[in-house]
């Protein structure tokens, strides 16, 4: 059964997004030995799942093919199959993308059973904090940028989560990569 991960980029203080959901805060430029660690967590990646509002950006973003990303990441961000979950969309408007509605476990499940590779997502918030909440992330990696921003969009849903800490790596850059896994009973 395909794995479904996290990647997330995130304030030391638990938020994905300022209170409007800026991103002011990211650190940026990555550095390269982060860049090399991403890229790791994206090869076996068969399937990107979006929030509408986060694919409404995402998607156009890398069709455009970004500056200061390589020509195999932009080919692998846009050709890898996208589900926007929405409850607004009935259909994509973007190529390559699919839309899901309905209930969000049933989603995951029958994305699960599908043969390829990993599962991804990097949001958006309502997405994220949903996903969590129902316990239908694997992994989770978070890229934390040595910010605190005092309020925000939350990582987590509220309740407690009990996670367990595979591995945490500092980079050159100043972020630090928090590699969790649930832990489940």
């Amino acid at each position: 059964m395909r794995k479904v991960k996290l990647q997330l980029q995130v304030t030391v203080d638990g938020f994905m997004g300022g209170p409007g959901g800026e991103l002011d805060w990211l650190t940026m430029p990555w550095s390269d030995d982060l860049t090399a660690f991403a890229d790791t967590i994206w090869k076996p990646v068969g399937t990107i799942v979006l929030g509408r509002r986060l694919a409404e950006g995402f998607i156009p973003a890398w069709a455009s093919g970004p500056e200061g990303e390589t020509q195999e990441s932009i080919d692998q961000m846009n050709t890898t199959p996208k589900v926007v979950v929405s409850r607004s969309l009935t259909e994509s408007p973007w190529e390559n993308a699919v839309v899901a509605g309905g209930d969000l476990s049933e989603t995951i499940a029958g994305l699960r059973r599908e043969p390829g590779g990993d599962i991804i997502t990097c949001g958006g918030s309502t997405l994220v904090r949903d996903m969590i909440a129902r316990d239908l992330i694997d992994e989770l990696y978070l890229f934390v940028n040595p910010v605190a921003i005092g309020a925000g969009l939350p990582v987590f849903p509220e309740g407690a989560r009990r996670l367990r800490l595979v591995a945490a790596r500092p980079f050159e850059c100043g972020i630090t990569v928090l590699h969790y896994e649930p832990k489940r009973s």
